[in-house]
């Protein structure tokens, strides 16, 4: 990604994709004008990862200690972060546009993939076997770690004529259209959705007095 890196503190209206990994994509808004990377630091990426709900409060907490025991190991491991969103988000995108899959893009998200599951621990709940990360195994790495596996449960299973790319100035966040009619165009109404409505209500109002229309 190229752009600028800028604080933001996340709130639930930011999490419009359907699936954490999505979420993780539309940390970086305005993608499609002058992107914005809203993981500043460590701390905000945890952020992020409480307000998902996706993850353990308790690993969490444990991540919180060592990012501030060691900070510059943080801000390495929120690099690694970034590279997997980044391999993520060429690949979904061009899923989601019909296009062949990047053989960059690919590789790169293989690569996270196998580091994952090098630190994992197979575990079966009931007739389901998982891949299981620890702080204890991962450390810092956790969160990619475990974004990692999730992605590939995810590629696996994509809708790729349910991903959609929002079209809103200043966003292309991506989002996976659970609607029942499959016309959602918006990543929300309440931002983008709204915004384009106003913009379309203005313009056709302008249109109306350049006729001459009370």
């Amino acid at each position: 990604m190229t752009g600028t890196v800028q604080p933001h503190p996340f709130h639930p209206r930011d999490l419009v994709g359907g699936h954490p990994v999505i979420d993780l994509l539309n940390t970086v808004t305005a993608r499609n004008a002058e992107p914005v990377d809203w993981l500043d630091a460590y701390p905000r990426l945890l952020e992020w990862a409480a307000l998902t709900g996706h993850f353990d409060p308790a690993d969490l907490t444990a991540l919180r200690r060592l990012a501030e025991t060691g900070p510059a190991r943080a801000e390495r491991a929120l690099a690694r972060v970034r590279e997997l969103r980044e391999a993520l988000h060429d690949l979904i995108t061009a899923l989601a546009h019909g296009a062949p899959a990047p053989a960059g893009a690919v590789a790169r998200v293989e690569e996270h993939w196998k580091q994952a599951a090098a630190h994992a621990r197979l575990t079966v709940h009931g007739a389901a076997p998982l891949l299981r990360t620890t702080v204890e195994a991962s450390g810092l790495d956790l969160l990619r770690h475990e974004l990692a596996l999730r992605a590939l449960d995810l590629l696996r299973a994509l809708p790729a004529d349910r991903t959609r790319v929002c079209p809103g100035p200043r966003c292309g966040w991506l989002f996976l259209d659970t609607s029942r009619a499959g016309r959602r165009r918006w990543c929300s109404m309440a931002t983008c959705g709204n915004a384009a409505k106003g913009r379309t209500h203005y313009e056709r109002r302008r249109a109306g007095e350049g006729h001459g229309e009370p």
